[in-house]
């Protein structure tokens, strides 16, 4: 067979002439470090997974460049499934899964999976029970849905294409995610065909189109811990709910032969009136009764909520933050060895005959074309430099650990370092002395309290102005000279910020953007009572914000917010796991309790204003005046 080394062909995807791949030579890894199969994902007929030597063997001829391109998709489709976590069974096989793989990993299928999921969601403001200003027809709602649904199809056809129909079936998120496409299915159907809604507690169930979109990866991953912390969780509870239950029997049989206490008149009452003081709801009410016959009894409700509120309560707590802090830490460990798993796949599909001990600079440019198209030559070459840190025209086996900082590495933004200092420095002297001038003032300590001071004497200003204030219309119809004092010195400031750090230093600063919203709001505001617009009065109230800026005066402060901002990408995620359950236990409570009202059920409390319901009678109308608890019913979905 005839061979030539100085070829630089890729050594996965060669074959010799019995069809079997040839023997790669390659050091510093594991034969159980690599992937169970040698070569790309596009099979071979008679193609076999070789063993690893660190000894020469022969080559075989060039293959053409194509082989080389698809080398290169198929890595850093293997780099994208370790960022992304996708399981490597999961990696296309063929040409027609490699098609459907790529239309399922772009910015507009996820865009389109995310409008599908919010339109499902969304159309339970205008099901019955509907908001009365979003109400629509029964035609109108169940062909949205069954359009939504549709997209859903085919999205999961692309995902069958992708996965193949043994794959498919594994994949259980996807597998949950068709049967609840069917029930709705059939369940919008029927609306459709009956022209009337009932009762569709499966609605609660369109959350999981939202959960499984690209955009929730958070969302899913604190759904999953939260499911996998529920063992450890329920043992506490269930030891929670039995000291109750004892404390409910034993508070049954104390306290029940007194018949002006309502608390435990009955068994079912103890145990609802021992739950409610759980809570402190109803403490110390629930005491008053046996207190005022026997004041011993108060020690009955002391070692009760110092069992279940100060030690159990708190020990649920504990438990839950240990057992998420573990499942943290192994899912850490577990996306780490992922993406190590990830690039050894990649790393084996970049090594050519010319350089079999490493990937050259060709190979890395032309993994980056797929993985990072957007980056340009100079930034491919910027971090092929910063992995190869052996600085070596390779990236060899033996610094593996190298490659193994691709994604941080591709991560980082390069922007060319100019030599001059300042924005100012090729200015004039005359204005370059003046610009410096501005920059040693802005960053002196004196210039900076002296703002702080400026912002407490205005903080004290508006809490003195708030103080006077007796309720009506807070805002004057004329601008008060105070505001334009203040706005004027933080203008000022901002205008001499800019001059001497220059516009992009400025805004690279969270601080000084904060800064800049605040004065910029406040200028809105002032404009707002100058022009007497009233619908943006409301800016008005945003002065207080400036007094924000104090905290920059101590270290610890500055961590706090600094901490605080850090999470809140997080907090985000975790935001929208709570309204995903408020959206499923909203849906079950408007189909369980819509419409379920009881007028004057209280009117010998000391509530019963709030439970009032009357009709009265104004000229031809009758008008129905109820109390505040009417408000918090399950009639729609807000």
């Amino acid at each position: 067979m005839a061979m030539n080394l100085d070829d630089d062909v890729p050594l996965i995807l060669t074959l010799e002439e019995g069809g079997n791949a040839p023997l790669a030579p390659f050091n510093g890894l594991g034969q159980e470090e690599l992937p169970n199969r040698n070569g790309g994902s596009y099979p071979v007929p008679g193609s076999q997974a070789s063993s690893l030597s660190s000894e020469g063997e022969s080559f075989p001829s060039s293959p053409t460049g194509h082989n080389w391109e698809m080398n290169y998709q198929e890595a850093a489709i293997y780099l994208q499934e370790g960022e992304n976590n996708d399981k490597f069974f999961t990696h296309p096989k063929n040409a027609k899964a490699l098609a459907a793989y790529l239309f399922a990993h772009n910015h507009l299928f996820y865009l389109m999976e995310l409008s599908t999921a919010l339109l499902l969601l969304l159309l339970s403001l205008c099901e019955a029970p509907a908001v009365p200003a979003l109400r629509l027809g029964i035609y109108v709602h169940a062909t949205l849905e069954l359009f939504a649904l549709m997209v859903v199809v085919f999205e999961l056809c692309m995902k069958l294409r992708w996965l193949g129909l043994h794959t498919f079936v594994r994949h259980k998120r996807t597998m949950v995610k068709t049967s609840v496409l069917v029930v709705q299915f059939i369940e919008a159907i029927v609306v459709l065909v009956r022209q009337t809604s009932h009762m569709r507690v499966t609605r609660a169930l369109r959350c999981i189109f939202l959960v499984d979109c690209r955009y929730c990866g958070g969302v899913r991953r604190n759904l999953r811990q939260i499911f996998q912390s529920l063992p450890p969780f329920m043992d506490i509870l269930l030891l929670l709910l039995f000291f109750m239950i004892i404390f409910a029997i034993l508070g049954f049989y104390l306290f029940s032969p007194n018949p002006s206490d309502p608390y435990f008149s009955t068994l079912e009452s103890s145990i609802v009136s021992l739950f409610v003081l759980l809570t402190t709801a109803n403490f110390p009410d629930v005491m008053m009764p046996s207190y005022s016959r026997n004041p011993w009894s108060c020690v009955f409700f002391i070692v009760y909520l110092s069992i279940e509120l100060y030690f159990i309560m708190n020990l649920l707590l504990a438990v839950v933050f240990d057992t998420f802090n573990d499942i943290e830490k192994r899912k850490f460990k577990s996306l780490l060895l992922h993406k190590r798993t990830a690039i050894q796949h990649a790393y084996r599909l970049l090594i050519s005959q010319r350089s079999p001990a490493g990937i050259s600079y060709r190979q890395f440019e032309g993994l980056m074309r797929f993985y990072k198209p957007r980056m340009n030559a100079w930034e491919r070459y910027l971090t092929f430099k910063a992995l190869n840190q052996s600085n070596t025209p390779l990236l060899s086996c033996d610094s593996l650990k190298d490659f193994y900082d691709i994604y941080e590495v591709t991560a980082l933004k390069w922007k060319a370092k100019k030599n001059r200092e300042h924005w100012f420095d090729e200015l004039p002297r005359t204005a370059f002395l003046i610009f410096k001038g501005v920059n040693i003032l802005v960053k002196s300590r004196a210039f900076q309290y002296f703002m702080y001071l400026v912002v407490a004497v205005n903080g004290v200003w508006v809490l003195a102005e708030t103080f006077m204030l007796r309720g009506g219309n807070f805002f004057s119809k004329h601008v008060p000279w105070s505001s334009l004092v203040f706005l004027t010195i933080y203008g000022v400031e901002l205008f001499l910020k800019v001059a001497g750090l220059g516009p992009v230093e400025y805004l690279s600063s969270g601080w000084n953007l904060f800064d800049f919203s605040v004065t910029a709001f406040a200028f809105l505001g002032l404009l707002a009572l100058a022009f007497n617009m009233e619908p943006f009065y409301f800016i008005v109230v945003l002065r207080p914000l400036q007094l924000l800026r104090l905290f920059k005066l101590k270290k610890r402060y500055r961590n706090v917010l600094d901490t605080m901002f850090e999470l809140l990408p997080r907090m985000a995620s975790l935001g929208l796991t709570l309204l995903i359950f408020y959206y499923s236990f909203a849906i079950v409570g408007m189909e369980f309790f819509c419409g379920i009202l009881y007028p004057n059920c209280c009117n010998t409390s000391t509530v019963a204003d709030a439970y009032r319901w009357r009709n009265r009678t104004v000229g031809n109308r009758t008008v129905v005046e109820d109390g505040y608890y009417y408000l918090n019913n399950f009639d729609n979905i807000l």
